[in-house]
């Protein structure tokens, strides 16, 4: 497979978004490290996803979103999402929540869980390519799977040239760490992965809620 190589521009966009709706893998900055895109509706696609990263089987993927309002079409919203949300979003933090039965995302994306992980990226180029496609992406980062989070487009060359359809080349992502990970399904937060948002700092997001001082299991 030969990787396109795609300029940040409008006419580099909108090719990104015609390869997702045709079911291909696009490679994208993000706030925090690079991502590799799918159509998180598409059993297909998210298979493909799977396939170039040499994903483990039964692990899930989380989801970008364009907006808050598509994030909650996807998924159940309790107080603490909504504070969180509020709090860091735009930016590097997955929130995992409850799915919604008729958000359409395919069982692919989620491993067969009735939970899912979002995220609204704060990058300009991320946010653009969510816009225009109009539904939530499956974006882990754009490496093989084991390997370091990639930090910029040669990177994601160097990793999966051959693997996938395209690359918007831009400059490197920001923040240079993963997102930091926020199981909220359960009665208590848990934290799944430490990232470039600091726990004390959710902690204290969610310090006013009864019963949320100490908020992690």
């Amino acid at each position: 497979m030969t990787m396109e190589r795609l300029k940040v521009d409008t006419e580099g966009i909108s090719r990104a978004v015609k390869i997702l709706r045709a079911g291909g893998l696009v490679a994208f900055p993000t706030d925090t490290v690079y991502g590799l895109g799918a159509d998180a509706k598409s059993e297909a696609a998210v298979t493909r996803l799977a396939r170039a990263k040499g994903r483990p089987e039964g692990k899930p993927f989380s989801l970008l979103v364009a907006s808050v309002e598509m994030a909650r079409e996807i998924a159940i919203f309790d107080p603490r999402a909504e504070i969180l949300a509020r709090a860091f979003w735009p930016g590097a933090l997955t929130l995992v929540l409850p799915l919604r039965c008729e958000a359409g995302i395919t069982p692919r994306a989620t491993a067969g869980r009735a939970s899912i992980g979002l995220r609204l990226p704060d990058h300009p180029v991320s946010h653009a390519l969510l816009q225009e496609f109009g539904a939530p992406i499956a974006a882990p980062s754009a490496n093989p799977s084991g390997s370091p989070s990639p930090l910029c487009a040669s990177d994601v060359a160097n990793g999966l040239e051959g693997k996938i359809s395209a690359l918007l080349e831009a400059p490197p992502a920001p923040k240079g760490l993963d997102s930091t990970v926020i199981d909220l399904t359960s009665q208590r937060p848990r934290l799944l992965r430490a990232g470039a948002i600091a726990a004390d700092s959710i902690e204290a997001a969610l310090s006013d809620l009864p019963g949320e001082s100490h908020p992690f299991q």
